[in-house]
């Protein structure tokens, strides 16, 4: 099929949702269609077979995308609709492809031109004003319900990515159109030899010491400043903590707050590292960390860590156990003292060790690129109107 999609941030950058289209250009890809990605001027080009990337007019004073809802957004979007709105009246597309906020004009654009609409739901739209702290504004939460409710019921099929996703959906009454599709990576990411973890390793810490590895965005939500706290509380000289991801200028309160709580010489930040690079950061971990303090979707993290056979440690919230649980994992209350518990548990106990290949056996079962490609393909049957082996023409 020649599909027309619509991704409202920056591609590529190595944060979550385009990490996200990048996996679903290339399994689309690979499934022999033809992508047209309309997106931000922003970000990185990738070079994936049957993708033509079209970007939107350079905004001069518009030089960065925070993660999550901003009014610098605003001006993109509507730049976005516009060379939407051109490629539809100037190219003959079989399916309509939206993400996040981009599904409102989306879906609108694919009901004029009588295509079908797919919306890949990375989370719900007026959650994100809260899990942000953008806005406490009754009227804009309300602006943003009606809008998640118009792109719901105006598109053919629907990519949830976690469980309490497909929950919302289902309650809205829009559950026969969606397709649970976690964010795992399986891409075949470049392996990297025990000489070189080691290297790496060395940049943090010694050879009897223990290393915490935490990746992702230091926004509110994901708990960086309990991170600390229990790394303050831990007294053993031998654990060191590794803060994967962010900008420099993210990072700086961050290093203050390390610094208040005298532990800057065991927390160290590496700033933001291309995905490529991950599999050699998670290799040189000991433990793995997601301490989330607020939210409902299930971190992409997660899956990799899964996969990696290292312990996990993470907040026993929704956000985690719909995914994770005590056999596979060490799940703790999102508070410093049970935080530091868990650490230790992890770092030293045996029973960590056999929670973590349980973890790895699941994921290689469940979390698997074939079983991502029969996912895809089911969204596009449920869009198409076709069985799921029918041909999508």
């Amino acid at each position: 099929m020649k599909i027309l999609m619509l991704a409202p941030e920056p591609f590529f950058q190595p944060r979550g949702t385009p990490i996200s289209v990048f996996q679903r250009i290339k399994t689309l890809s690979d499934l022999g269609h033809e992508v047209d990605l309309a997106t931000y001027h922003l970000g990185e080009d990738r070079d994936i077979p049957n993708l033509n990337i079209l970007r939107i007019p350079k905004v001069p004073f518009i030089k960065n995308i925070k993660i999550g809802p901003s009014w610098a957004k605003v001006p993109l979007d509507f730049l976005l609709f516009v060379k939407a709105l051109g490629q539809l009246f100037k190219t003959k597309y079989d399916l309509l492809f939206s993400h996040e906020e981009g599904a409102l004009f989306g879906a609108f654009l694919a009901k004029r031109w009588k295509i079908p609409h797919v919306y890949d739901m990375h989370s719900s739209l007026p959650q994100q004003l809260t899990n942000f702290d953008f806005s406490h504004s009754k009227f804009l939460k309300s602006l943003f319900i009606r809008m998640e409710r118009y792109i719901l019921k105006n598109s053919h099929s629907i990519i949830v990515i976690c469980p309490d996703l497909l929950k919302q959906v289902k309650d809205m009454k829009h559950g026969e159109k969606a397709v649970l599709l976690e964010n795992f990576i399986d891409f075949a990411p470049p392996s990297f030899s025990e000489e070189e973890i080691k290297k790496k390793r060395a940049e943090f810490a010694t050879e009897d010491q223990k290393i915490v590895l935490y990746a992702g965005n230091f926004q509110p939500y994901q708990g960086i400043p309990l991170l600390l706290e229990a790394a303050a509380k831990l007294t053993d000289e031998r654990v060191i903590f590794v803060l994967v991801g962010e900008s420099e200028e993210t990072i700086k309160p961050m290093k203050k707050r390390a610094e208040e709580l005298s532990i800057a010489a065991k927390v160290k930040f590496t700033g933001q590292v291309p995905p490529s690079q991950m599999p050699l950061y998670l290799g040189l971990a000991d433990a793995l960390i997601s301490p989330r303090i607020s939210g409902t979707n299930t971190p992409l993290k997660i899956y990799s860590f899964l996969k990696s056979g290292k312990p996990i440690i993470a907040t026993r919230l929704w956000t985690h156990t719909q995914v994770l649980n005590d056999s596979i994992s060490v799940l703790v209350e999102p508070d410093a003292d049970s935080v530091t518990q868990g650490i230790t548990f992890a770092l030293f106990d045996e029973e960590a060790r056999n929670r973590a290949q349980a973890a790895r056996d699941m994921a290689d079962r469940e979390y698997t690129h074939t079983r991502y490609k029969e996912k895809i393909n089911q969204v596009l049957a449920k869009a198409k109107g076709k069985m799921p082996g029918e041909p999508l023409t």
